[in-house]
């Protein structure tokens, strides 16, 4: 794991194309305010904007630049349901209840809309998200969770496409069909991080950069952040670090529920008219099985592909070889084409791949666990303690109530479970 202790962004090609930004100052002095949210990714700028819209005094700890980690590199797929699938839902807390989690997935995609507008972040927000099925199997899984949501929860606004439908969108013939999500989509993560952190610093919010938290203690029915050049004395704390969870031993009870898993993707170079060829109508894909392929067009026309698990494999040459070859399986008609760039990264996961929010103590509350569904839902998370941290905490309470069970925490022993889990999907997938 790289420590994000005041470093720069990583290159990508995200940061490449990165709408112009302020540097948020280091944290000088002490400060005292209402809540303090360590981390500057978007669970903690999807905290901090609801609370200073409300009024509320709040200041947000980043430890790097803002929207470093995930929040800033990811694949920028915007999707509903989550990672876990209803079915974990369901089997938690009963079909009666599981609507409710099903709504909150579905309200996720529009609060990141709604901001979008409201707030005129320029992302190159896109609607349109396929689920795509590479074996037979899998298409019949993909049919029989459609049939499943339209039953139990209304998903009218899904469309099943045979393999001739989906033909006509998807210039590739790697698949059996596709489920089409029409609320779905796909923006630049990076800019809509950047643009949801400025939204936060103009409703008032203090935003803080290369500013790491590096010990809390209690202090005066609140705690005291400490970090290199000053602290903040606060009411209620929110940690908001994911994949960074193992960076500080205060953090270790949520390391024990999550683990950070590395991915890897590459962007080529811009296609011209061949862009639209490739995906006709502009919908962000992802395929349905374990260790699966994700892709999308960016707005100046090029082919972002991801993918892999790269934990046992240092050399970013390599890894950009064994995902451009993953993208010639999809696409064979794009041999002749350019890597411009490449970039890795991490997102963490549940053991059952569930969300995992909740309170460490009565003013201390955490989201973490997204497990690849994270620009959608890190809203709902956002939201979820920023109405708790205000009185109402209907929304974060049943959250509270989805079960996670213990990952192994000794390092080496995390990264080769990482990895032989990674085997055994890939060869559940070919079977």
């Amino acid at each position: 794991m790289i420590n994000p202790s005041f470093k720069e962004y990583l290159p990508s090609y995200y940061v490449s194309t990165a709408n112009p930004h302020p540097s948020y100052p280091t944290l000088e002095g002490r400060l005292k305010t209402e809540t303090c949210i360590i981390g500057g990714g978007l669970t903690g700028l999807c905290t901090a904007l609801p609370l200073a819209e409300n009024g509320h005094e709040v200041i947000v700890l980043e430890a790097a630049r803002i929207g470093f980690g995930a929040s800033g590199r990811s694949g920028g797929q915007v999707i509903s349901d989550f990672a876990c699938g209803m079915e974990e839902i369901e089997k938690q807390v009963g079909l009666e209840q599981a609507p409710w989690f099903w709504q909150q997935s579905l309200q996720a995609v529009e609060l990141v809309d709604s901001r979008i507008q409201k707030h005129n972040i320029q992302c190159d927000w896109q609607r349109g998200y396929a689920t795509v099925a590479v074996r037979p199997q899998h298409w019949e899984e993909l049919q029989q969770w459609h049939e499943h949501a339209q039953k139990h929860y209304g998903a009218s606004h899904y469309q099943l496409w045979d393999k001739a439908t989906l033909k006509q969108q998807l210039a590739s013939d790697m698949y059996q069909g596709a489920q089409f999500d029409p609320l779905s989509g796909h923006l630049h993560p990076l800019n809509y991080t950047l643009g949801i952190a400025k939204a936060a610093a103009d409703a008032g919010a203090q935003l803080f950069e290369q500013s790491p938290m590096t010990r809390i203690e209690p202090c005066d029915n609140g705690w005291l952040v400490h970090t290199p050049n000053g602290s903040v004395e606060c009411k209620n704390l929110v940690y908001a670090v994911n994949t960074y969870a193992g960076l500080h031993p205060k953090f270790k009870v949520l390391e024990q529920k999550a683990i950070a898993v590395s991915t890897f993707i590459i962007a080529t170079e811009p296609l011209g008219e061949r862009a639209k060829d490739l995906i006709r109508n502009n919908m962000a894909i992802c395929d349905n099985r374990h260790i699966l392929d994700y892709y999308r067009l960016s707005a100046d026309g090029r082919l972002l592909f991801g993918g892999k698990d790269n934990e046992f494999i240092d050399d970013p040459d390599r890894m950009t070889e064994l995902v451009r070859q993953d993208m010639l399986k999809v696409f064979p008609q794009l041999a002749d084409v350019r890597i411009e760039h490449s970039w890795g990264g991490e997102c963490d996961i549940t053991r059952n791949l569930a969300p995992h929010f909740g309170r460490l103590a009565s003013t201390v509350f955490f989201a973490q666990g997204y497990s690849g569904h994270g620009m959608a839902i890190t809203g709902i998370a956002g939201l979820a303690i920023a109405e708790a941290i205000m009185g109402d905490d209907g929304r974060l309470k049943p959250f509270e109530q989805l079960r996670h069970s213990n990952i192994i925490t000794q390092p080496f022993l995390r990264k080769l479970g990482s990895y032989l889990g990674s085997k055994y999907y890939q060869w559940k997938d070919s079977h």
